[in-house]
């Protein structure tokens, strides 16, 4: 499990992220029209995956900001936003923030965060995914991870983003 702090107090996960050059799991998310996207809807594409608990905070939507920045430069490549927040909690977000170059999915009915070891085990966010971000090839190989050590704090987005190229 990654041991973790939410402003200073530990906080555990159900595992660790996946390793560099491993394959990531397929998945079932939720999409804004309530349609299911699954690894294969991003088939040959590099993937960012940008974990965390809930879009309705500050650290979350700053990061779905930021990524959505980003992915409007990178060629052949999808951000994908993975939090247990409710389809139409997502689409609100998006819309009111004008963010178009993200896919922004729910793991409300799926196994993501037990699947890529991000659900949070204890602690007052019990059940939401950790802060995380994990980059893919277009092959689906993990290239690079982070587990952010402190859930208020935001990802390495240079990391990550440096990570595709």
């Amino acid at each position: 499990m990654s041991n973790i702090t939410l402003k200073g107090n530990a906080v555990n996960t159900i595992g660790t992220l996946p390793s560099v050059g491993t394959t990531v799991k397929d998945f079932a998310l939720v999409d804004s029209g309530l349609n299911v996207k699954t690894l294969h809807s991003f088939e040959g594409k590099k993937k960012v995956f940008n974990i965390f608990p809930s879009i309705d905070t500050p650290t979350c939507a700053s990061s779905a900001r930021k990524f959505n920045e980003e992915a409007s430069g990178l060629g052949n490549t999808v951000v994908i936003n993975v939090s247990k927040d409710l389809p139409f909690a997502l689409t609100r977000f998006c819309a009111a923030e004008g963010l178009n170059n993200v896919e922004t999915l729910s793991d409300f009915r799926s196994s993501f965060g037990d699947d890529y070891e991000v659900t949070i085990t204890d602690s007052p966010l019990k059940g939401l995914l950790s802060r995380a971000v994990i980059v893919t090839d277009e092959n689906n190989k993990v290239v690079y991870t982070e587990q952010v050590s402190e859930i208020a704090d935001e990802p390495n987005y240079s990391a990550a983003i440096e990570a595709l190229k």
